[in-house]
């Protein structure tokens, strides 16, 4: 099997959608011999934020000298970036192997019951964790957390970043109903940090915290005034990331008795997090700034206003691109004031909304902003080349196409960000 081989059978595994259950992944974890039983984790869901906070926990306990271990999705590019050890992405020969190596297993499942693209792809960091010992895994839920394949682990610690709006089809429409599913990594005696300020949702964790006798922390934002944090400033713009850096801190700290961490290494780690396409800023000659942020939805649109209006004040040039089914009618709202262009572009993905749907909901307020849907990103980019202030955002897919075409990242040979494609969710297995 060739590195194409394997990829192109993740990419035939996309079809079996996204089925929440865990059925799938205990089996699968039994027939690779339960890696996941001889590895320390950190488990992270929220509705936004989470790659953000595993960035920091990361970088923290690595600058502590240890070997960390880092699953998130989606990837913004290249496949690797999901599984990475130390920051270094998985090598293309260990895709290989392990995309074979699973083979014999995927056939003993029946066909109405195979196992998902994001169930083969947690086992497979399992597997590779294993194998390459290391100390502790930053493990990021995908959908949800009940019902998410993550969730097979018993971890040191569980986070929940936040409560917010987003993917209401399948984790509810009340934030209590989401805040349900999320509070499902909760594990039995094993702390739990947030940093939720939603009192519906916050009562929801905490009961489920208490009914499981889990210590429960919770980060305020009164957090950010206290050292290290006062004094630092993050690589990672806007308040919102100081919140969830305050949220990484009370994790090191509820942790400090089982993974000793020096204030040294925090503020080395805290100072030194690299997470792309979160209000990524790159410049370009002569006097060109274009802002990168994977917002998409309401509440991380309201978090990146928030900091470019403290950080750069003044009207810039917005493209926006995003999925169909996200509320983006909201978050154009939101971004919109931000703007003297909008150019909306579609996502390369069959679940784009439609720029001239955008175009025409764009046009009605009354934001003062000229509004041109374009059919491309490649076009919106072009037809900004002279603005000197673009923010492109709306999606992490997005994101990730613009940072292939303005080069900043060694594109794979394969087109890898398709992978982050999947046709829905087919169903709840419950068990």
């Amino acid at each position: 099997m060739t590195y194409s081989d394997a990829i192109q059978f993740l990419y035939s595994l996309r079809w079996f959608g996204a089925k929440l259950g865990l059925e799938n992944t205990f089996k699968l974890a039994t027939l690779a011999g339960n890696p996941h039983e001889h590895l320390r984790f950190i488990h992270v869901a929220g509705t936004n934020g989470k790659g953000s906070t595993c960035a920091m926990l990361e970088s923290i306990y690595r600058a502590a000298g240890l070997r960390v271990g880092l699953f998130t999705s989606p990837h913004l590019v290249a496949f690797g970036e999901r599984i990475q050890i130390n920051r270094r992405l998985i090598s293309e020969a260990d895709v290989v192997r392990l995309v074979e190596e699973m083979q014999p297993w995927l056939k003993t499942f029946l066909a109405s019951a195979h196992p998902t693209f994001f169930e083969v792809v947690t086992m497979m960091a399992l597997r590779y964790f294993a194998e390459q010992n290391v100390d502790l895994v930053i493990w990021e839920t995908g959908l949800g957390g009940r019902l998410d394949a993550t969730n097979i682990v018993n971890p040191l610690a569980s986070v929940i970043t936040n409560i917010q709006f987003d993917h209401e089809k399948w984790l509810g429409h009340t934030l209590p109903e989401i805040a349900a599913e999320k509070a499902g990594i909760i594990k039995p005696r094993v702390p739990v940090v947030t940093a939720e300020e939603n009192p519906d949702a916050l009562l929801v964790i905490s009961q489920v915290a208490a009914n499981n006798n889990s210590p429960l922390v919770q980060v305020s934002r009164a957090d950010l005034d206290r050292p290290p944090l006062a004094k630092l400033q993050l690589p990672l713009p806007g308040e919102h990331q100081r919140l969830n850096a305050a949220l990484a801190l009370a994790t090191i700290r509820i942790l400090a008795g089982q993974i000793p961490v020096g204030a040294d290494a925090v503020q080395k780690g805290l100072l030194s997090v690299s997470w792309p396409g979160r209000l990524q800023i790159v410049r370009r000659p002569p006097n060109r700034t274009i802002l990168l942020d994977g917002a998409h939805n309401p509440a991380g649109a309201q978090a990146l206003r928030a900091a470019i209006e403290k950080l750069l004040p003044g009207r810039m040039t917005l493209i926006f691109g995003v999925m169909q089914d996200k509320n983006w009618q909201a978050m154009c709202e939101i971004l919109a004031p931000l703007a003297s262009r909008i150019l909306l572009a579609p996502v390369s993905s069959d679940r784009s909304a439609s720029p001239q749907a955008m175009r025409d909901f764009c046009e009605a307020l009354d934001s003062h902003a000229e509004v041109v849907a374009c059919a491309s990103l490649t076009e919106a980019l072009n037809r900004t080349a002279t603005d000197p202030l673009v923010l492109i955002t709306g999606s992490l897919h997005f994101v990730g196409e613009a940072i292939e075409v303005l080069h900043l990242s060694s594109s794979p040979a394969l087109n890898e960000r398709g992978l982050n494609e999947w046709t829905g969710v087919r169903e709840l297995r419950v068990h």
